[in-house]
Formats: structure tokens, C-alpha cells, sequence
């Protein structure tokens, strides 16, 4: 894919855009579960640079001194240093808009979305962000449906977009029944934690809280 400086998290917040309607996001509740699954790409790429590992469940920085040199992943890596600890799953919702919040403030800086200042009621300040690069974004959803989808072996993508693929799937972004493809998002999680041992039992855990917090928010 030709959208390598955009990191997991970014990534996955643009497909979450409606490309037909640029100014929304692609699911009429996604606004919590698309700081879900944001924070899950943040989660997943953290721990495929080796700067979060797996200590019996528990999502450990490694080295205290270690960045990524990308303010959204190094804001979670500090905050993950400064809390106690928690499992994978918990910290994909524990305090997940912030991540959201400093993914949107980034492709906004970056000219991929556009922050239009609001008034709710006439009153409360509010920001809506709007799409601007709808054609790369479009691209971008058909280049990870290709991954999802196939026909080109699993051990022929990357470990990102495996990634990407993987867990836009658990929050149905791309239009597919993940159960239809269950074999197939599988082997993209595997592929996904191909970096290091036990890296796929962490993506494994994250897309699971995805999947989790995204059948929570559609009961009634």
C-alpha cells in the first residue's frame, strides 16, 4: 500500500469515513467504537515496534527512555508508563478518546481531515472534522478490502496492513461479515504478529476488544 507514513491508528481512522458523506464517520454509533478500535491500531503498533510487550497478559513498555517518535503512539506509550497496570483489553477503552482526540488533531495537521469549529444549541463549542483526501481514502478501503478479502496469500502482506486488515474487520469497517471470513482474518492476525513470539496473541486480544466493545454499543 502506498500509505506508509501513516501510522495503524491513522489508518484505521480514515476508513472509518463515510467516503460518500466525508463529513461522517462510516457507522451511525461509531463515535465510541471508533476510539476502540483507534486505540487498539495504537496498541498493535506499539507492540510491533517492541516498545509495549506481553508480561502475563499485562501491556508493559519495555524501556523507559524508548520513543516511536510519532506523538499519538509516544502519548500512549507515556501514558501506559505513568498508569498501573492493565491487561491489553482494558486499555483498548480505558481512556481511549484521548487517543482519538491526538489521531484526529494529527491528520488534520497533516491535511487529511478538516476541523470545522461548531456551536451545539448555539451555545457549547463543538468541532466537526470533514474528509479531504476522499479519493486516497477511497483507494486506502480498497487496498485493505483486497487484504481482507484475497486472493493473494496471507504470507504475501505485511505485517501493517495485515494488522490494519485484521482489525478493521473486527469492527466491520469495510462492508464485510467477519464470520464469513473467520479463517481468513485469522491467518491476517497471525501474519500481523509475525514481528515477534506472542505478538499475534496481543493482536489477537485487541481485535477481540474491538469486536466486544463494537456488539456492546449495537445493544439496546
Amino acid at each position: 500500500m502506498p500509505h506508509g507514513p501513516l501510522s495503524l491508528p491513522a489508518r484505521l481512522c480514515l476508513l472509518a469515513w463515510d467516503a460518500a458523506r466525508p463529513t461522517a464517520i462510516a457507522r451511525p454509533t461509531a463515535t465510541v467504537r471508533l476510539s476502540d478500535l483507534v486505540r487498539a491500531g495504537a496498541l498493535t503498533e506499539l507492540a510491533q515496534r517492541g516498545l509495549l510487550t506481553d508480561e502475563d497478559g499485562i501491556a508493559t513498555p519495555v524501556d523507559l527512555d524508548a520513543a516511536a517518535g510519532d506523538a499519538v503512539l509516544d502519548g500512549l506509550l507515556e501514558l501506559v508508563r505513568e498508569s498501573c497496570p492493565h491487561p491489553w483489553r482494558t486499555w483498548v477503552t480505558l481512556r481511549a478518546r484521548v487517543t482519538l482526540d491526538a489521531v484526529r488533531e494529527q491528520l488534520v495537521a497533516e491535511g487529511w481531515l478538516r476541523a470545522e469549529k461548531k456551536r451545539v444549541l448555539g451555545v457549547f463549542p463543538s468541532v466537526e472534522y470533514a474528509l479531504e483526501r476522499v479519493a486516497v481514502v477511497d483507494a486506502l478501503r480498497e487496498e485493505t478490502r483486497q487484504v481482507l478479502l484475497g486472493p493473494s496469500p496471507v504470507a504475501g502482506v505485511c505485517e501493517r496492513d495485515a494488522a490494519v486488515a485484521a482489525l478493521a474487520a473486527a469492527a466491520d469497517l469495510l462492508g464485510q461479515d467477519p464470520g464469513a471470513r473467520e479463517q481468513r482474518v485469522e491467518e491476517l492476525t497471525e501474519r500481523a504478529g509475525a514481528v515477534s513470539p506472542g505478538l499475534a496473541r496481543i493482536v489477537r486480544e485487541v481485535r477481540a476488544a474491538v469486536s466486544a466493545a463494537m456488539a456492546a454499543s449495537a445493544s439496546p
